[in-house]
């Protein structure tokens, strides 16, 4: 798939067929993600696949903080990806001082990067996907068993697509861009 295609055409994808990914198909996403930039290629990003349907239902139930929107989407996922961070590594100097004023919020600058990236990767292999920040992170991290010093920057619900959303509304260039 061309670049600009797979762009253009990605959509959050919220139902999903009951065929699991296979195991494959995902490594060859996370190959393709893993080239996502990271401040100073600290390389922080991590992928935890959640396939247990009692974690992914309890994720749902008890920790989306009552959005019902990934409740939902969780109701139907055979697969989940939790996209974490190793702490302290992004934005921050070998002594532990900040490089920036950014502070510590490029953790969440590269998580945001590669799940961008994992999600057109998955895109372009016919996999669909969903990413969803509202969640109780310190809930997930017990569920899944998240190592310490990880922290939980974004869902990924991935599947095989049971259609294609339409496309929604975009702002025109003129509309986002400006030149000082």
């Amino acid at each position: 798939m061309e670049l600009e295609t797979c762009i253009r055409e990605r959509r959050s994808v919220r139902r999903f067929t009951e065929e699991k990914v296979d195991h494959e198909t995902i490594e060859k996403i996370i190959d393709l993600a893993r080239f996502a930039p990271s401040w100073k290629n600290t390389q922080t990003t991590r992928y935890y696949v959640v396939e247990d349907e009692e974690k992914i239902r309890k994720i749902g139930e008890d920790a989306v903080l009552g959005f019902e929107g990934n409740q939902k989407t969780l109701a139907k996922a055979q697969q989940l990806v939790v996209i974490a961070t190793v702490n302290k590594r992004c934005g921050y100097e070998r002594d532990g001082s900040f490089t920036t004023s950014k502070e510590d919020r490029w953790e969440m600058f590269d998580a945001g990067i590669a799940s961008q990236t994992f999600s057109l990767a998955a895109h372009s292999l016919g996999i669909g996907s969903v990413m969803m920040g509202i969640f109780d992170e310190a809930k997930i991290a017990e569920i899944i068993d998240l190592p310490e010093g990880q922290s939980v920057s974004c869902l990924l619900a991935i599947g095989y697509p049971k259609f294609t959303p339409d496309p929604v509304p975009r702002k025109e260039v003129a509309d986002l861009l400006q030149y000082r």
